[in-house]
């Protein structure tokens, strides 16, 4: 019998409930009793979103898994439960499967949802639900503390993190070098990277520094400059359970933005205000038009990237430079660094309603060792990992790559995993808006301050 099409809608209705359809893996009907099923679950599916990463998951780690228990004498079956939706379309039904006692026994989740999920139950220090091993993992030694961050809520660790990456300052080597600029420039305050611009303004250059800005940009305006320019000048979003408002370090990260943006032609406010003003930016700087550009490194893998970025570069490896950003001043940056960044990512962790923790452990563990990341990034498919050992190894030729490993990734910073961090974001972002728009950095920094108080719950959870 032919099998009738279901409409669209149908069909994208069962996709999202799929991950909810396998419950904690259990004793097997059929093996025994003696057979431990597990199940882990990802947005990934084959042929569609991340198909590379369901592929890596069901094709290798899986038959390797069950192929290691068995050699110690354990009948583990593996079931991988793929989901190719919308992020947020996967987080609800990941919430509601959490909330009902269902899920996967290892599920992967956004660095950003883990304080929203342990705050409701969903999920639960990884030691609470697995026992000492959890902590006595030897995968944990070659994860750099600040990378571990992504992980930690409330100071204990709740996942593993699965991947990372890091925000550098981006320069033109060509248009450096008729500014009379290094080609190894490494800024060590703001006004040095603000002297850079002036002299990328003095030989013609259009758009001396890119530092996004504004609403149109969305959370890039957060994760590639406001945040980087708060925790330069000692800041964060959040610090102690408070959220920093109108405070001395953010006003301090919207003067720079005064400074560029304000009437001195170092920046296109423009730019910053366009529907597409970031694409605009990545085609100006591949085109010899921005001087200095603050991104993350998906810039150099996926835009400017000779092969198939979206505003490719055919000479980038000799004409791209890129340097950390740097503190206001030396020393002045948060936990009094020199230098500062930004980094997101994502997660794995042991469902608390898996019938199996330990094994379940035991297969997160294993997608996260050495052997499991190299073949994950093979074939084309490098990435930062979140292991020091394995990015030494299968970086080696990555120049960019292997600089955010070994010189970004130990200073970063994260963003707050709390469910109304979107929301201060966003007032984030109409702050640096307002600026570019010609308000003072005190009256931006007022106006923010007052729309926190409206998202947070108060002045009363507010550090100014």
């Amino acid at each position: 019998m032919g099998l009738r099409k279901r409409p669209v809608a149908v069909v994208a209705v069962l996709a999202v409930s799929g991950l909810g359809l396998v419950a904690c893996g259990g004793e097997s009907s059929s093996g025994g009793g003696d057979t431990i099923e597990l199940t882990i679950a990802q947005n990934a599916i084959a042929g569609g979103k991340n198909a590379v990463a369901a592929g890596h998951i069901a094709d290798w780690v899986i038959p390797r898994f069950e192929a290691a228990q068995k050699a110690k004498g354990k009948d583990v079956k593996v079931k991988f439960v793929p989901s190719g939706v919308d992020d947020e379309q996967y987080k609800t039904k990941l919430s509601l499967d959490l909330k009902s006692g269902k899920g996967a026994d290892v599920i992967d989740i956004d660095g950003i949802w883990a304080g929203e999920f342990a705050e409701a139950g969903y999920i639960k220090p990884l030691a609470d639900v697995v026992g000492p091993e959890a902590e006595s993992w030897d995968g944990w030694a070659q994860i750099p503390d600040a990378v571990q961050g992504l992980a930690t809520y409330n100071g204990k660790k709740y996942a593993m993190p699965i991947g990372t990456d890091g925000r550098v300052l981006y320069f033109n080597k060509t248009l450096f070098g008729k500014a009379g600029l290094p080609a190894d420039w490494q800024p060590k305050s703001w006004q040095e990277v603000l002297d850079a611009g002036a002299k990328l303004k003095s030989s013609g250059v259009p758009v001396p520094i890119q530092i996004n800005a504004g609403t149109a940009m969305g959370e890039a305006t957060s994760m590639q400059g406001v945040l980087p320019l708060l925790a330069g000048a000692g800041g964060e979003v959040q610090r102690d359970g408070k959220w920093t408002g109108a405070s001395q370090p953010l006003k301090d990260a919207l003067g720079l933005y005064q400074k560029i943006y304000g009437g001195s032609g170092l920046g296109d406010p423009k730019l910053q205000q366009e529907a597409k003003g970031r694409d605009k930016s990545f085609q100006q700087f591949a085109e010899g038009k921005i001087g200095i550009l603050m991104e993350g490194d998906y810039f150099w893998r996926g835009v400017v990237n000779p092969k198939d970025g979206v505003a490719k570069m055919a000479d980038r490896d000799q004409v791209v430079g890129y340097a950390k950003i740097p503190a206001m001043e030396p020393g002045k940056g948060l936990r009094g660094q020199d230098f500062v960044s930004m980094s997101g990512g994502a997660l794995r962790t042991v469902n608390p309603n898996s019938e199996h923790p330990k094994e379940a452990f035991e297969l997160l563990a294993f997608t996260l060792s050495p052997e499991a990341l190299k073949e994950e990034t093979k074939d084309g498919n490098v990435r930062i990992t979140p292991r020091a050992d394995v990015n030494k190894e299968i970086l080696a030729g990555q120049a960019l790559l292997t600089y955010i490993s070994e010189e970004v990734l130990p200073l970063t910073a994260y963003r707050p995993p709390v469910a109304v961090y979107p929301q201060v974001s966003a007032a984030l972002q109409e702050a640096t808006a307002a600026v570019v728009s010609g308000k003072t950095p005190d009256e931006a920094a007022a106006g923010y301050q007052a729309k926190l108080e409206g998202i947070v719950g108060g002045a009363g959870n507010i550090a100014s």
